[in-house]
């Protein structure tokens, strides 16, 4: 069983109330590779990068399970590259460059070999690039999970709603959901977005933790406080990875399972944060992931009697 992540590959530049950094890599399927990475293997990457592109980190993610067959390199071009201030919330940025680059160009071409992946993330790109990933498949994955954003809700939402007619999963931000469903309340939110389609709905809620929909099912689960918070870039795409992951690892694709997995994916998050750019996705060993789980549990698990 593989996963098969398409989306970017990039640099950043990222200043925070806490540091600051020069170029460091980045992008959404970087971040999910290096998560997915501690439960699962191999991981298909579909992206772009350009001649620029620290070939070193293809050897990383290579030697973490990673198949870079899929990605394209232009050596006459440069990466995309993102820059950004954060406020002292780390919850609010301000965009100070965004270069396209290279992704202008990308046209996901799946290897062969790629094209029968058991498990699918589609990385927050443009629906038309989602939708022909999905149409390369040669076989039905078990899984096809789907991140977007407001961007492409403002500019393609037809198109946008067509690809969430064809995937399982989706996964967006609280504002987001209120404002692809025109709802402020996220329970009726969520009602209207798998009335689209796909069969569970996650709405993130960044230091407030994750929510998930199916059917007539609710879940919640907290984000951990931690005691340093440095860089929330990639936190939402680590989740992604963890909860992927998982789910490959255990094969399940049940809504009890996807509570665990986002629990997974929510641990993941919260060591990205910990430290700039994928520094601190490189250095975990699994025992810890097992570790912060636990602390995820022992947050929202207590007994409690009722008495009439």
């Amino acid at each position: 069983m593989s996963i098969l992540v398409v989306g970017t590959m990039a640099y950043d530049a990222i200043k925070t109330p806490f540091g600051q950094t020069d170029k460091i890599i980045g992008g959404a399927a970087t971040y999910i590779a290096y998560s997915a990475s501690y439960f699962h293997k191999p991981i298909n990457l579909v992206s772009i990068v350009g001649g620029d592109f620290d070939f070193q980190e293809m050897e990383n993610l290579k030697a973490r399970g990673a198949d870079v067959t899929g990605v394209e390199v232009k050596q006459d071009g440069k990466s995309f590259f993102w820059s950004g201030v954060y406020h002292m919330d780390m919850n609010t940025r301000d965009t100070l460059v965004t270069d396209l680059n290279v992704l202008l160009e990308f046209n996901p071409i799946l290897p062969e070999a790629y094209k029968t992946s058991d498990y699918v993330l589609l990385g927050n790109i443009d629906p038309d690039l989602q939708m022909k990933v999905i149409d390369q498949m040669s076989s039905k994955p078990k899984l096809v999970v789907l991140d977007t954003m407001n961007f492409w809700m403002d500019i393609a939402l037809d198109k946008l709603k067509a690809v969430i007619a064809k995937v399982d999963v989706l996964t967006i931000n609280d504002s987001e959901a209120r404002q692809l469903s025109g709802e402020y309340s996220l329970v009726k939110a969520a009602k209207k977005i798998l009335a689209f389609g796909p069969k569970y709905l996650i709405i993130k809620k960044g230091e407030n933790g994750a929510l998930l929909f199916h059917e007539n099912n609710i879940f919640f689960a907290p984000a951990l406080p931690l005691e340093e918070v440095f860089d929330p870039t990639g936190a939402g795409d680590t989740f992604a990875g963890g909860f992927i992951g998982y789910i490959a690892k255990t094969g399940d694709t049940s809504f009890d399972n996807m509570k665990r997995a986002i629990i997974y994916g929510s641990a993941m998050a919260s060591f990205c944060v910990e430290k700039f750019g994928t520094e601190r996705l490189k250095e975990l060993d699994i025992e810890e992931i097992h570790d912060r789980v636990e602390e995820f549990v022992s947050l929202s698990q207590f007994d409690i009697s009722i008495e009439e």
